[in-house]
């Protein structure tokens, strides 16, 4: 399959430095977003950490990477940044958020741990194909509150899973087939507490991915951008795709 990507990262218009980072290597069918987490000793390191552990991955499996691989890179990223904090910060924590994406055999793979999220554009409908590790999105599952009541809520920053926390991370593992015309969007929680899904979908859905991650960014930052902001645009095409097999898998998380 061929891909079109773009990635880019934003410290926004409050934050003083950029505790984000993000991987694009569209030769593996590979990326990923990170977002060090606010309040923490050296998030801008911890989430560069996963991103080199990664790449570090990628170069030295290349044509043999797969899902298995990706998952115990992300468990060896955990392991470094739980060590970059006890060598190097008194105690102190390190943490950052996570999502990648892997495509491979006409499939696509999605990790993550935190709020960072994977959306796909597909049909001209938006899908969030990651589920938030967070406070509000427990209760929201648990009926304790609304949708809507989330947006504002006093926990909308608090998180319950994330890289360099704990010795053991639980990472959530979803697939499908891909079909072409699929857009998927990689992003930081700075842009999706900005911009609504439906704003996002429209933007997806009338532009070319260049295009479409610029206005993302720009309206961003019209409204405000109190994060830092990163995305990726990954765009799938294939004259010679089967159509009649680009049925979606069903979808399921594991350890």
């Amino acid at each position: 399959m061929q891909f079109l990507s773009d990635a880019q990262t934003h410290k926004g218009l409050v934050r003083k430095i950029n505790e984000d980072a993000c991987l694009s290597l569209p030769e593996f069918g590979l990326w990923a977003v990170a977002d060090g987490m606010g309040g923490h000793a050296a998030g801008d390191i911890a989430s560069q950490l996963v991103m080199d552990v990664l790449t570090q991955t990628a170069l030295k499996h290349k044509e043999s990477i797969s899902s298995e691989i990706i998952v115990q890179a992300l468990y060896d990223a955990n392991r470094a940044v739980c060590d970059f904090s006890e060598d190097k910060l008194q105690g102190n924590t390190a943490g950052t958020t996570v999502v990648v994406l892997f495509i491979s055999k006409e499939t696509y793979h999605v990790f993550w741990a935190g709020d960072s999220r994977c959306y796909l554009l597909r049909s001209a409908n938006l899908i969030q194909l990651s589920r938030d590790h967070s406070q509000v999105n427990d209760m929201i599952l648990n009926g304790l509150i609304s949708e809507s009541d989330a947006e504002n809520h006093e926990l909308s920053n608090v998180i319950t899973r994330a890289i360099g926390v704990d010795a053991d991370i639980e990472v959530d593992y979803i697939f499908g087939r891909c079909s072409p015309g699929d857009i998927y969007l990689l992003c930081t929680d700075g842009l999706n507490k900005e911009i609504p899904d439906r704003e996002i979908g429209d933007y997806l859905l009338n532009n070319n991915v260049y295009e479409a991650n610029r206005a993302l960014l720009h309206s961003t930052l019209v409204s405000g951008a109190k994060d830092n902001v990163t995305s990726i645009l990954v765009s799938i095409f294939d004259s010679n795709f089967d159509y009649e097999c680009a049925k979606t898998i069903p979808l399921y998380s594991k350890r």
